[in-house]
């Protein structure tokens, strides 16, 4: 093993930083893998989630990536030198509860995107709440190129975009750039690569300043509401704006609003 190999062994699967202001990013150190989600991956991103979606102190989490790619989705090598149904299954399903899991925490999840985004990886750039990508971005489902049908992603993948236009993805592994990812809802915010760091504190800088339980509530609604028929969306929508209401954030920011004043939110530092 030569030394270059050797040190980027050494270093951590995913690297966490956190700001001041309670952004969380958590960066896919696997460059010269294109950061494909292997098995310890996978289980290091699950723990990350895990843990800092219980931290109250956490306010966003930001999902970005080491090297020329964002993800290049399963790690084939490593699926190819397990040819087991039971294997892929557990696999599978280990990156299924991590899509779930970004979904259930409470603080907004936002993947920050560069280079390309495909299958797998392109399903977690779905998959996340929000997205911020570099004009030079490129997105795909493109395991049909090797017969192999992105089923797992196109789970997140069919609810983000139209349903003709995810199909036409995943059949022909066509890849689409940055500009039509927007046009298409894959992504909400293009700018070019040098900007791409200050256009997610951009964002993240909104969200840190709402009331956290609020935007909590609310994704636990957005999620679930989309499952449901009209009916059972509205009234869980209603209960929630209920739970809401009575919380004493809401109950500071609308005497705020009637006494034309900035809020003071319980609990900010």
């Amino acid at each position: 093993m030569n030394a270059p190999q050797a040190t980027a062994q050494l270093q951590p699967l995913l690297l966490e930083q956190r700001s001041g202001d309670g952004v969380v990013t958590l960066t896919l150190n696997r460059p010269a893998q294109f950061n494909s989600l292997s098995e310890e991956m996978l289980a290091a991103l699950q723990s990350a989630f895990d843990r800092i979606g219980a931290d109250t102190a956490a306010r966003a989490i930001v999902v970005a990536a080491a090297g020329k790619a964002f993800c290049a989705g399963h790690d084939l090598k490593q699926m190819k030198a397990n040819p087991r149904q039971d294997y892929y299954e557990q696999l599978f399903a280990d990156c299924a509860r991590l899509m779930l899991t970004i979904q259930r925490v409470p603080q907004p999840v936002i993947a920050r995107v560069h280079g390309i985004a495909t299958a797998a990886g392109c399903q977690l750039v779905a998959t996340c709440d929000l997205a911020v990508a570099a004009e030079g971005a490129r997105f795909g489902v493109n395991g049909i190129d090797v017969g192999l049908f992105c089923s797992s992603p196109s789970v997140a993948l069919a609810r983000n975009v139209g349903r003709k236009q995810a199909f036409e993805m995943l059949v022909t592994g066509e890849f689409i750039d940055a500009a039509a990812a927007r046009a298409r809802g894959l992504v909400n915010r293009v700018v070019p690569a040098d900007q791409l760091d200050a256009e997610v504190k951009r964002l993240t800088d909104a969200i840190v300043a709402k009331p956290a339980v609020a935007i909590g509530m609310g994704k636990g609604l957005f999620y679930r509401q989309l499952e449901m028929g009209v009916d059972a969306a509205y009234q869980l929508a209603g209960q929630t704006m209920a739970c809401n209401m009575i919380d004493e954030v809401a109950q500071e920011g609308v005497a705020a609003f009637m006494e034309k004043r900035k809020p003071h939110w319980p609990g900010s530092r």
